[in-house]
């Protein structure tokens, strides 16, 4: 290409020279992916023959008697539930009390975004130390109030394991959601606050009659991308429980992972993802229908 043709490409009014480069990372490593993740999941790789082997629509049926699946998934709903309803509720109550111009609240909000530069892995495996049945300081502390037996390991018990997990990821993406809700409540007109003042609202009234429904779209963004990472949880289950005790905490993610790189299933681990993905895009776009969400 001439230098007259790259200064007539960089002064034209059209959008396609700008947008090709975009356009080719987009298909380079989303579509063809994903293109080849549907391919996939009709074949299978035979190890005796060291190549795919095409199984029609067999993998899609062994999804769907598949028990463990169904137990993979209730077991991600539920993590999924639980930990964006605690975030919710925490992130809330935590951007109300820190948004004020009080001494050292500044740095409160700095200190917040330390946890989200942590990754994942590392916050699970700082976690499974101060869980450990031993020597955790966790575990320590809760058997100091009395709130768990000292006969009960937190993450090799089926009925705590799940909770135990959740604490991580509510301990490091808690502070996303409050950082979230700060930016909303700086941005809200003050008029009718005021307004309401004089009218002698009571602070819970203003909460629930001005705050909620002023900050609506960005609670309503601040769940959507949460929920959609929750549903993909892998980190913290691979690193603190591998999926045990049993099944109590064997997420869809972790389960795809393990067809795929331990059972070499390639094609019914790209079933797995590909459910996973259909999944997630039919909860957002229900939950962006029902709740009006406007970008």
């Amino acid at each position: 290409m001439s230098v007259a043709q790259v200064k007539r490409i960089s002064i034209s009014d059209s959008p396609i020279p700008w947008l090709l480069p975009l356009v080719s990372l987009l298909v380079v490593f989303t579509i063809y992916p994903l293109i080849y993740n549907i391919w996939l999941s009709f074949h299978e790789f035979v190890p005796r023959k060291r190549a795919l082997q095409f199984v029609g629509v067999d993998n899609w049926v062994q999804l769907w008697n598949d028990a463990r699946f169904w137990s993979s998934l209730g077991v991600t709903f539920a993590y999924f539930a639980i930990a964006l309803a605690f975030e919710l509720a925490l992130g809330m109550a935590i951007a109300l009390l820190l948004d004020a111009e009080l001494p050292g609240f500044g740095a409160l909000r700095a200190i917040l975004s330390l946890t989200l530069v942590i990754p994942p892995a590392i916050a699970g495996m700082m976690f499974l130390l101060m869980e450990d049945p031993q020597f955790g300081a966790l575990t320590y502390i809760l058997n100091s109030l009395g709130l768990l037996d000292k006969s009960i390991p937190i993450l090799a018990t089926s009925s705590t394991a799940l909770a135990g997990v959740l604490l991580a990821e509510i301990w490091q993406w808690t502070p996303f959601m409050v950082l979230i809700f700060l930016a909303g409540l700086r941005s809200l007109p003050t008029e009718p606050y005021e307004a309401a003042m004089i009218d002698g609202a009571s602070s819970f009234q203003m909460f629930r009659r001005l705050t909620l429904p002023m900050m609506s779209r960005v609670i309503a963004v601040a769940v959507l991308l949460r929920g959609i990472d929750l549903f993909r949880v892998f980190d913290y289950v691979f690193v603190m429980t591998s999926g045990g005790p049993g099944t109590a905490t064997y997420s869809l993610s972790l389960y795809a992972w393990q067809q795929t790189f331990s059972f070499i299933k390639w094609g019914y681990g790209a079933t797995l993802s590909l459910v996973s993905l259909v999944i997630i895009m039919v909860l957002a776009n229900i939950f962006i229908k029902v709740f009006k969400v406007r970008w």
